[in-house]
């Protein structure tokens, strides 16, 4: 539950800083009459996104049991590349994120109000569409027959409303470079687990050999349906039994992935305090006053 608590938090806050962004600097600029057109591309853009869940889901339980599994294998593995670019740009470019937004902004003013739709919709659709993709996988692998893993994504993404809704009225301050790199540490250890989670559908469709060949088995020390083998399925997605593709799989994402992203090489711009929705040291009350 509390990996999929982490991913709707950090990918519903990415979603709400831009909305955060948006908003604060039409107000500032006296340009209220431009929120309706964000309003009603943001909500196009939450829809979409929310249909894509649902068809992802209702649309593989009318599959076979292989074709089940080689999908959800293959999105997986599509749903990690996504999240692995994603905490990369983010930590990257958060402290340009609002003057690149405000550009986009100003163009789209200047165009009229399908521009300010369209710009709105492709601004959080990029971020809907990745996270349905990805907690439909992360679900997925960490399944329990419980409503636990989309409970966990429910409070995330509430968290994250809350939280944008604090920065926008200043009320709410937090060094965003650091949190955005522990979360997005945090994440790719999650990643790693839906990899390998991915690899063993493919297993199970057949796709990939290796299904019988484990890495080891150590069931009767971690049973999977004890209370701590459920913490550690849900947090990690550790598996008491993963074959040997699995670990490999798992060992190649992480090891590699987490010492690059955590590297200080290439990110200097992501030092410092980052607040929201003014990245840039003004306060955002002072957005949401003018």
């Amino acid at each position: 539950m509390f990996s999929n608590y982490l991913i709707g938090l950090r990918e519903g806050l990415e979603a709400s800083l831009v909305v955060c962004i948006l908003i604060a600097y039409l107000v500032k600029t006296g340009r209220r009459d431009a929120l309706k057109p964000i309003w009603i591309g943001i909500g196009i853009a939450v829809a979409i996104a929310m249909g894509f869940g649902c068809v992802l889901e209702f649309g593989s339980q009318e599959l076979t049991f292989k074709a089940q599994e080689a999908l959800g294998g293959s999105l997986s593995i599509v749903a990690v590349g996504l999240v692995t670019w994603m905490v990369f740009w983010m930590r990257r470019t958060a402290r340009h994120l609002k003057s690149e937004l405000h550009g986009r902004l100003d163009a789209a003013l200047a165009m009229g109000t399908g521009a300010l739709v369209a710009t709105a919709f492709l601004a959080v659709g990029r971020e809907g569409l990745e996270t349905a993709l990805f907690v439909w996988a992360s679900v997925h692998a960490a399944s329990d027959g419980t409503p636990r893993p989309l409970v966990g994504v429910a409070l995330g993404l509430a968290t994250a409303v809350l939280l944008g809704w604090l920065f926008y009225r200043g009320a709410l301050k937090i060094n965003l470079a650091k949190f955005f790199t522990w979360t997005g540490g945090m994440l790719v250890v999650v990643a790693a687990g839906v990899l390998a989670y991915g690899f063993h559908d493919l297993q199970e469709a057949g796709i990939v050999p290796g299904l019988t060949n484990l890495a080891f088995d150590i069931s009767d020390t971690i049973a999977p349906d004890s209370w701590y083998g459920t913490l550690l399925k849900g947090v990690l997605n550790f598996q008491p039994d993963p074959t040997v593709i699995q670990v490999t799989v798992w060992l190649l994402y992480l090891i590699p992935t987490l010492a690059l992203f955590l590297s200080p090489v290439g990110f200097a711009s992501g030092k410092g305090k980052v607040n929201a929705p003014d990245d840039q040291g003004s306060q955002p009350s002072q957005a949401s006053q003018a």
